[in-house]
């Protein structure tokens, strides 16, 4: 989650709209990063950050002479902010680069071969225009947190700033003792190295994209809450808000950690943090340490701090481990955090917590389908130029989770979920990948099902007609799509009926292919009452009247 939380026939691929910019990113499938080493030091004298970085590159193919870096320059756009380089090393001696409009481009002393292994080092500094925040928490004290999502992590780390690489990574920080330091992975080492400077050491021993590297320096409080199959769960809050966040975040972190184990698969990370920051404002799903924005931490452990903590622990699995290949599928992502929250609340609250979450989830489909009406869950996208998600890409996808998990019942849905989680654990993936996975699973083939609901904009507008005839014994339904557009689905209809006296409803099953059809089923008497999709299982916006 970022920012803001809200909770919640066949066709080929390249027959499917495109209604955005393609992915500008200059993916470069020719080098692997392995594994990053960030050394930073830190200062409360001044903003400016002075980094040694260490990256270890494979080369995938022979003959490669140089390769490209993001890294935000230093510029007077940027009123004297961004980095610069101070000089770039193989083996201690010095290659050559160019630094320029954001990119730095570093040339190999002689061409790759294949499969050959370096290890570069970029020496820079500067005070970061963004990506990492120096200033006040809201207790007016110092510190320093990052947000790199979704390609700030360019404005104080040199690296590939897109999903589709992933790596390893380590924070080795020098920054003033009376801070302590939050990282992805395991503490390494914490040393008082004199002068009122002290070295935290923090590595996460997963590859990650490099939107999920986190830091976090301030006065906290630290509470070591539990464990979870021998991996730590801790709490991270301001030294100021030590009770209200120690708090807050007991709960529910380890169930969650449990339930998704046990429903998707193992849990990738070494240790699970729960962090407070001003660098955002909902939640960020950062690897083994979550940020959480500072104002949610008030001591009452309510409903909105408790979704967020179960959305952003959701994203250890979707978005994290298992990762989108490029910005196009972010709802692999968001729109799986979001119904996996929901999945999580049903188990741990019960079914009728989940109806009003995915009933909420429609409605904000719908307000936000008329303000954005040609948008598309999956459609070509970059970072580079314009926002990757929205809205939709949150309700909408966690809707299509919902009808899916339906569609195919609860046992093949979550042996889809299980497969596809296990073959592209800690690497990435595709909308078609998760299809094939879910399809293998099931028997069924989804490919109209994927189309109808993730490659185009326009949701369905199915209206209902019904009357009983008594002397044929029948109710009859006329079904009519009004949607705006020339599009029409083909869909599963249900209409409820309920018998005199009943609580539940009967279901009659249609399928609607055209614009309108007729359907009747024998009934001996007329019903008391009559429902358009009463298990709330379409994403429909139509109405039910009656003849």
């Amino acid at each position: 989650m970022k920012r803001i939380f809200n909770l919640l026939t066949a066709c080929s691929l390249f027959l499917f709209p495109i209604l955005s910019k393609a992915d500008t990113y200059p993916i470069n499938k020719k080098i692997d990063i392995k594994h990053y080493s960030f050394a930073l030091t830190l200062s409360d004298s001044n903003d400016e950050i002075i980094g040694s970085t260490n990256i270890t590159i494979q080369f995938k193919q022979a003959g490669v002479q140089n390769f490209r870096l993001d890294l935000i320059n230093q510029s007077i756009d940027r009123k004297g902010k961004g980095m610069l380089v101070d000089g770039v090393y193989l083996d201690k001696n010095p290659v050559s680069y160019t630094h320029q409009k954001d990119a730095l481009i570093i040339n190999l002393p002689s061409p790759s071969s294949l499969n050959q292994t370096l290890v570069f080092t970029i020496k820079y500094h500067g005070i970061p225009s963004d990506g990492l925040r120096i200033g006040a928490t809201k207790f007016g004290d110092r510190s320093f947190f990052n947000e790199n999502w979704p390609n700030r992590g360019r404005h104080w780390l040199p690296l590939i700033d897109h999903p589709y690489d992933k790596a390893t990574a380590e924070f080795i920080v020098k920054a003033p003792a009376h801070y302590k330091v939050i990282s992805n992975g395991l503490l390494l080492e914490e040393s008082d190295l004199g002068n009122n400077v002290k070295l935290t050491h923090w590595k996460q021993s997963v590859p990650v994209s490099s939107w999920l590297f986190v830091l976090g320096v301030a006065d906290f409080a630290v509470k070591y809450v539990d464990e979870f199959k021998g991996k730590s769960i801790q709490t991270w809050v301001y030294s100021k808000n030590r009770e209200a966040g120690f708090y807050d975040f007991d709960e529910p972190t380890k169930k969650v950690l449990e339930f998704y184990s046990a429903y998707v698969g193992p849990y990738a990370y070494e240790k699970l943090a729960n962090i407070q920051t001003p660098s955002v404002n909902g939640g960020m799903e950062t690897s083994s340490a979550i940020f959480y924005g500072e104002d949610l931490v008030n001591g009452k452990r309510d409903e909105r701090i408790r979704n967020i903590v179960i959305h952003e622990i959701a994203h250890q699995w979707f978005g994290n481990a298992v990762t989108e290949n490029t910005w196009d599928d972010a709802w692999l992502s968001e729109g799986f955090a979001t119904f996996f929250t929901l999945l999580f609340i049903e188990n741990e609250y019960g079914k009728e917590e989940y109806k009003k979450g995915i009933i909420k989830a429609k409605k904000t489909v719908f307000d936000l389908s008329l303000k954005i009406p040609d948008f598309s869950i999956v459609s070509n996208r970059t970072a580079e130029k314009e926002p990757v998600t929205n809205g939709l890409t949150y309700q909408k996808g966690a809707w299509v989770l919902h009808m899916l998990r339906d569609l195919l019942g609860e046992k093949s849905f979550q042996k889809g979920i299980r497969a596809y989680y296990a073959k592209y654990f800690n690497s990435n993936t595709t909308t078609d990948e998760f299809r094939h996975e879910m399809e293998k699973a099931s028997g069924k083939d989804l490919k109209l099902f994927f189309k109808q609901w993730l490659y185009q904009p326009i949701n369905p507008t199915i209206n209902a007609v019904w009357k009983y005839d008594p002397a044929a014994k029948k109710i009859v339904i006329q079904l009519t799509q009004s949607q705006s557009g020339d599009y029409l689905f083909n869909t599963p209809v249900e209409i409820g009926y309920y018998k005199l006296g009943a609580t539940s409803p009967t279901i009659l099953k249609m399928n609607l292919s055209r614009n309108q059809e007729v359907f009747s089923f024998s009934l001996p008497s007329i019903p008391e009452k009559v429902a358009l999709d009463p298990r709330n299982i379409l994403l429909n916006n139509g109405s039910l009247t009656k003849e």
